[in-house]
């Protein structure tokens, strides 16, 4: 039977434990990975909040040094994806370059860090869901019925083919994208008094305390970014798809969110723009559109908010379930999690994980929620705030380790001549990342919204650090019990691949 049928999906021990190959190509990658960034739902939440919080006017200028410095980090990265293809990208290119205990420890913050931004976003899912319909159908629903709904319809579709959730994914981002850009368009036409004033762009903007801080915002706004090597074994032409995606991911997020972030600077004027943030809130991108272009497209943005936000979550279910699947493939979870979909081909088992662990963390803060009907507190301010921050984090560490796995990957490979700039910019990247790290984890109590002094301020953090202690004490546990699964960790479907021909050339000596 030709390889690629449904019959040969399966992964079960003694098959190939490969998720289906050529099912997405360059432009439903793209659209795949961009949803991620949630676009709307960072321009309307993530821009007013830094703004008002850290007080930081130069907030565009923060998107292009961003932009640069994970420009930095991508060089070595692409070059990376080209020579290591594997759901468990993170984790695959640490045990490649740190050895496979430094790749249990990156699996484990990987899951936790990716199911955390993941079941954050369901708190402002279910919020903005239940205000649309107490707003225009006149019905009152507590925030966690939505978010529940939520749930099951993402879990649903990641049982589905990739090729469905790209364009399902596809179609949501690009109308989102559209009516921001609709908005910035208007922002510049009519601006406020100071006219259209370029200066968020100066440099000058950007001292204060709040700097760091603001800093870890906006590089929260760029997660997705690195997603496209998760799908490197479902992608058409691996080595170059995937690094040309991660470089346009980067271009784009950084060009669109600076430019937006201006636009809302220039709609209110810079010496404006904080107040204006501050007493808007959320509400600023939607007060700033009625003005200019009316309630009825004010409406329509608000029910695209809501689709981007789906789109963003079923983008990073996706990951979450590829992870899971990685990791029951190279025996770091049960086996299980290392089958695939009979039908589709899709991580179902990863997928199903997900979706219990997400049922489980919005019905705990459903319990805990003694506020009124439309209060934010819990689902926005609690479940949203803490655990994207929390995943935030733990993708800003993953991403200084695995600058570091990059320029020992190469110069153990006797590459460190002819990959020198790529070694010197991940080096660059890796010292920038971990200063941000610093910062978050210093001023996460302001990041979450609590008082100065508040346990929450440590313990939100201490759960990346407690996943980091986790997976490295499991990979030196397997690396004392089980020599053979931690040897295989980071090597995915290449180890069962090194078994068969092991087992093979055995076969061979025995009938010998």
């Amino acid at each position: 039977m030709p390889i690629g049928r449904t019959s040969e999906i399966s992964t079960f021990k003694g098959q190939d434990r490969a998720l289906r190959a050529d099912r997405i190509g360059m432009a439903g990658l793209l659209l795949s990975v961009l949803a991620a960034s949630g676009p709307l739902m960072v321009v309307a939440g993530v821009m007013p909040t830094t703004f008002a919080v850290m007080g930081i006017v130069g907030q565009p200028l923060l998107f292009v040094i961003l932009g640069v410095v994970l420009t930095l980090f991508s060089f070595g990265f692409a070059e990376m994806t080209r020579h290591v293809h594997n759901a468990g990208a993170f984790t695959a290119y640490v045990a490649r370059g740190l050895g496979g205990t430094a790749g249990a420890g990156a699996s484990v913050v990987a899951l936790i860090a990716y199911s955390a931004m993941q079941v954050g976003i369901y708190g402002i899912l279910g919020f903005e869901i239940s205000g649309l319909l107490a707003t225009y159908a006149d019905v009152t629903v507590a925030w966690w019925i939505p978010a529940l709904a939520g749930v099951v319809v993402v879990g649903a579709l990641g049982w589905l083919k990739i090729d469905l959730n790209a364009k399902v994914l596809g179609v949501l981002l690009l109308i989102e994208c559209a009516m921001v850009i609709v908005f910035d368009i208007a922002a510049v036409a009519d601006p406020a008094a100071e006219g259209l004033s370029l200066h968020a762009f100066n440099p000058e903007t950007l001292t204060g305390a709040g700097l760091g801080t603001a800093l870890s915002f906006c590089i929260a706004a760029f997660v997705g970014f690195e997603q496209p090597a998760v799908y490197a074994e479902e992608t058409s032409r691996p080595q170059i798809v995937v690094a040309r995606v991660t470089f346009l991911v980067v271009g784009l997020v950084a060009v669109f969110f600076s430019l937006s972030s201006w636009a809302l600077s220039v709609a209110t004027g810079p010496s404006d723009i904080v107040e204006t943030s501050q007493k808007a809130g959320p509400g600023l991108l939607f007060s700033l559109t009625e003005a200019r272009l009316g309630t009825g497209f004010t409406d329509l943005l608000h029910f695209f908010f809501v689709t981007g936000i789906f789109a963003c979550v079923l983008s990073f279910h996706n990951v979450v379930a590829r992870y899971a699947f990685a990791m029951g493939r190279e025996g770091l979870l049960p086996s299980a999690f290392g089958r695939t979909n009979p039908s589709s081909g899709a991580p179902a088992h990863g997928s199903l994980l997900q979706s219990v662990v997400s049922v489980i963390v919005v019905v705990a803060f459903a319990v805990t929620d003694d506020k009124p009907h439309g209060d934010p507190t819990a689902p926005v301010l609690q479940l949203f705030t803490w655990m994207g921050n929390v995943g935030a984090l733990g993708i800003i560490l993953l991403l200084a380790t695995t600058s570091v796995a990059v320029i020992t990957f190469f110069v153990r490979r006797g590459a460190a001549r002819s990959q020198a700039w790529r070694i010197v910019s991940s080096a660059v990247a890796c010292a920038a990342l971990t200063v941000i790290i610093v910062y978050a984890v210093k001023d996460f109590d302001v990041l979450v919204g609590t008082g100065p002094g508040s346990a929450l301020g440590w313990i939100l953090p201490g759960i990346i650090g407690a996943a980091v202690v986790t997976g490295v004490g499991y990979g030196l546990v397997l690396r004392s019990a089980q020599p053979e699964v931690h040897a295989r960790i980071g090597l995915g479907n290449q180890a069962f691949q090194l078994e068969k021909a092991a087992a093979s050339d055995a076969a061979v000596r025995v009938t010998e």
